[in-house]
C-alpha cells in the first residue's frame, strides 16, 4: 500500500514538473518567440533545473513540440464541445467553425500554431499534429455531413486540407486585426456551397 502511494506521489510531481515546463515554455514562446527563448529561462520561470528538463524533453524543440501538441488540443477540445453528435450536421460544422475562430483568438495561439510550429518542426510534424485534433474534428464533421446528405460527396482528406487552409487564413488574417463578421461570413459560404445542388428534372423529349 504504502509503495502504491510512493509512485501515485512520484508520478504526481513528475507530471506537475511536466506541466510547469510547458506553461512556462508556452508563456515565454508568446511573449519572445521559440528562436528568442532561451533553457535557461525556460527553467527558471518554471522553477526547475536544468537536469528536469532534460529528463521530460530531448531539447527545447521537443518542449516546443508539446506545447503545440496541448494547444491544438486545446483546439480541438472547444470544437468538440460546440459540436455534440445531437446536432445536425450542418449545424455542428457551422458551431465548430465558430468555435474554431473563437479558440484561435487566444493570445499568441494562432502565432504559435499557424505560423511557429511550421517553422520550428517542419510542415509534416504540423500536419501530423493537426490530424491528431482540429483536421480530426473537421474530417470528423464532413462525413457526418456527407452521410446525412447535407453536403455533396467529395474526397474527404482533400476536402478538409483545402478547408483548414481557409480557416486557417481566417484565423490568421483576424489575429492582425482583419474583421471577424467578414471572414465567417465567407466560411459559411464556402460550407453552405458544399450542399449537395438538385439537378433539375428531365422534361419531356424534345421533337422535330
Amino acid at each position: 500500500m504504502q509503495w502504491d502511494s510512493a509512485r501515485r506521489s512520484n508520478r504526481d510531481r513528475t507530471e506537475a514538473t511536466r506541466a510547469d515546463l510547458i506553461a512556462a515554455a508556452r508563456k515565454l514562446f508568446i511573449e519572445k518567440s521559440y528562436a528568442e527563448t532561451g533553457t535557461p529561462e525556460i527553467v527558471a520561470a518554471a522553477g526547475v533545473t536544468r537536469g528536469a528538463l532534460y529528463h521530460h524533453f530531448a531539447d527545447k524543440q521537443a518542449l516546443f513540440a508539446a506545447v503545440v501538441e496541448q494547444e491544438a488540443a486545446a483546439v480541438a477540445a472547444e470544437i468538440e464541445r460546440a459540436s455534440p453528435p445531437s446536432l445536425f450536421p450542418r449545424d455542428a460544422l457551422v458551431a465548430g467553425s465558430d468555435a474554431y475562430l473563437a479558440a484561435m483568438r487566444a493570445p499568441g495561439r494562432a502565432r504559435l500554431l499557424l505560423l511557429d510550429g511550421p517553422a520550428v518542426l517542419g510542415r509534416g510534424a504540423m500536419d501530423e499534429i493537426d490530424n491528431r485534433h482540429g483536421n480530426r474534428s473537421l474530417r470528423e464533421g464532413l462525413v457526418a455531413a456527407m452521410r446525412s446528405q447535407s453536403m455533396a460527396r467529395l474526397p474527404v482528406e482533400a476536402l478538409t486540407a483545402l478547408l483548414a487552409a481557409a480557416f486557417d487564413r481566417a484565423a490568421l488574417a483576424i489575429e492582425v486585426g482583419a474583421s471577424p463578421e467578414d471572414y465567417r461570413t465567407v466560411l459559411m459560404a464556402l460550407i453552405d456551397g458544399l450542399s449537395p445542388v438538385p439537378h433539375p428534372a428531365p422534361g419531356p423529349a424534345r421533337t422535330r
